[in-house]
C-alpha cells in the first residue's frame, strides 16, 4: 500500500491509495455541502442537487453520463448526508481519467435543466413518500429531529416536501456558489491507481477554481425530547438515542464499543435478554453515530404494542446493569469485532477510499492504521463501565415512537426508571 497527499494552489485536496494486485479503482469527491449546511428554507436542497447532478453538463446528457461509465463496466452514484455529498465512480485501472473526467464534469458544468428539475422533483418527492412509508427508516428522522431540535444537524436530508416542491434553478445555483468551492472538495482513490497521474488529472480539472469562504457550520446542542405517531402498524416502533461523543472526542472509541456490547450483535446483551431470552422482538441493536462536534448512541427495536413497555423497561435496566457488571470478555469482543469490521472493509477500494476523505475532512490527516488499532485497544473495561454509568444515568436523551404506541411508556417514565 502506498498512501499519498497532495493540496492544489486553490486548496483543493487529494488523498490517493495504491493497492497492489488490484484491477479497479474507486474514486469519487466528497463535498463539504450537506444538510448541515443548509438553512431552514433550503431544507432538503443538498440532496436534491446531488440528484441533479446526473441530470446532464454542457457536455453530456444524462444518458450520455451513464453510458460514459456503464460502456466501459463501470459504476456511478452519489449520496448526501448532514456533513457531506458524495460523488463516485468505480471502474477499471484504465478508466481512471474517464471516471474523474465524468466526475468533474457533473460537479463543474451541470445545466440543471428546468425541465429535467421537474422531473427529478417528482422523484425526490416519491423518495420522500417511500420513506414515510418505512418505518425503521423515518423513526431515525424524527429521532434525530428530537434529539437536536430547530438546528440544521435535527433537520431531515431530504427535506419536507413543501420544500422539495418549491426549489428552483436558481436556489440550486446558489447553494453551489456558496459550498462548492475547491476547498470544500476531496478527491479521494484507492484501488489501482497511480498518485502523480490522479494530481495532473486534478490539476487540469480543477485547478482553475476560485476558492471560496469556508462555512461555519452551527455548534450542535444535544436537547432531547420525545415524539409518538400513531398508526395502526403490526408493530410499534421504538427508538431511544442519547448524546454522546463527536469523531474528534477522545472518547469516540469508548462510545463504540460500548455499543457493540450493548447492541451490536447477537451476542449483545440486548440481543441476548430481550430477543433471546424473553422473545420480545425479531429485531434489536445499538449504534453510536458520530458527526464534527457530537454524536448518539442509538437504541432501535420492533415489537407489539401489548410487550412495548416491557421492552423499553428491560433495555434500560440493561444499560444500568452494563455500567456495573460489563465484563472484559464483553469487551474483548466488541474491540475484536471492531477491529475486525475496520480491516475486512478496507479490503474494498469503495470503503478505503471513502474512509480516506472522511479522515482528511475530520482531521486533514490520515493516521496510520495501526494508531487506530491502538486506540481501540487501549479502551478498558473500567472505561466502558464508567461510560456505561453516564449513558444510564446522566446523559440527555430523545426518543421516538411509530405505530400502536399509545401505550408506550413516555420519556420522563424511561428517565425516571433510569434514575431509580
Amino acid at each position: 500500500m502506498s498512501l499519498n497527499q497532495h493540496s492544489l494552489s486553490n486548496g483543493f485536496r487529494i488523498v490517493t491509495e495504491h493497492m497492489p494486485g488490484l484491477a479497479s479503482a474507486s474514486i469519487g469527491i466528497w463535498v463539504t455541502a450537506g444538510g448541515r449546511h443548509e438553512t431552514p428554507a433550503q431544507n432538503g436542497i443538498a440532496h436534491f442537487l446531488e440528484h441533479m447532478a446526473f441530470k446532464g453538463t454542457s457536455r453530456r446528457t444524462s444518458l450520455q453520463i451513464a453510458e460514459a461509465i456503464e460502456d466501459v463496466g463501470g459504476y456511478i452514484n452519489a449520496y448526501t448526508s448532514r456533513e457531506v455529498t458524495a460523488y463516485y465512480v468505480r471502474v477499471l485501472e484504465n478508466d481512471v481519467a474517464l471516471g474523474l473526467d465524468v466526475i468533474a464534469d457533473i460537479l463543474r458544468n451541470p445545466t440543471l435543466d428546468p425541465n429535467e428539475i421537474e422531473v427529478e422533483r417528482g422523484v425526490i418527492l416519491q423518495e420522500i413518500g417511500q420513506a414515510l412509508d418505512t418505518p425503521d427508516d423515518v423513526i431515525f428522522d424524527w429521532l434525530q429531529e428530537q434529539a437536536y431540535p430547530d438546528q440544521p444537524i435535527g433537520r431531515t436530508i431530504l427535506g419536507p416536501s413543501e420544500r422539495v416542491s418549491n426549489f428552483g434553478r436558481d436556489d440550486l445555483q446558489s447553494f453551489i456558489g456558496d459550498h462548492y468551492g475547491p476547498e470544500q472538495m476531496i478527491l479521494s482513490a484507492a484501488g489501482a491507481v497511480n498518485h502523480d497521474e490522479i494530481v495532473k488529472l486534478a490539476e487540469k480539472l480543477f485547478g482553475d477554481m476560485a476558492p471560496k469562504p469556508m462555512f461555519q457550520m452551527d455548534t450542535a446542542r444535544f436537547q432531547g425530547g420525545e415524539t409518538r405517531h400513531i398508526k395502526p402498524l403490526e408493530q410499534a416502533h421504538f427508538a431511544l438515542g442519547f448524546e454522546s461523543p463527536g469523531y474528534r472526542a477522545d472518547d469516540i472509541y469508548v462510545a463504540q464499543i460500548y455499543a457493540s456490547a450493548l447492541g451490536g450483535g447477537m451476542s449483545s446483551r440486548l440481543f441476548q435478554e430481550i430477543r433471546e431470552n424473553r422473545g420480545l422482538c425479531y429485531t434489536i441493536f445499538a449504534s453510536a453515530g458520530a458527526y464534527a462536534d457530537t454524536g448518539m448512541t442509538t437504541i432501535y427495536a420492533g415489537t407489539s404494542a401489548e410487550q412495548l413497555p416491557e421492552l423499553a423497561a428491560i433495555t434500560v435496566d440493561e444499560m444500568k446493569r452494563a455500567a456495573s457488571d460489563m465484563s472484559p470478555a464483553e469487551v474483548a469482543r466488541a474491540r475484536a469485532q471492531m477491529k475486525a469490521g475496520l480491516l475486512m472493509g478496507l479490503e474494498s477500494p469503495s470503503n478505503r477510499a471513502e474512509r480516506l476523505a472522511r479522515l482528511i475532512q475530520i482531521w486533514d490527516r490520515i493516521p496510520p492504521l495501526e494508531e487506530t488499532v491502538a486506540q481501540i485497544d487501549a479502551v478498558t473495561t473500567g472505561d466502558v463501565r464508567d461510560f456505561a454509568e453516564t449513558m444510564a444515568l446522566a446523559t440527555p436523551a430523545a426518543l421516538a415512537l411509530y405505530g400502536p404506541v399509545e401505550g408506550a411508556p413516555t420519556l420522563a417514565t424511561l428517565q425516571e426508571r433510569r434514575a431509580a
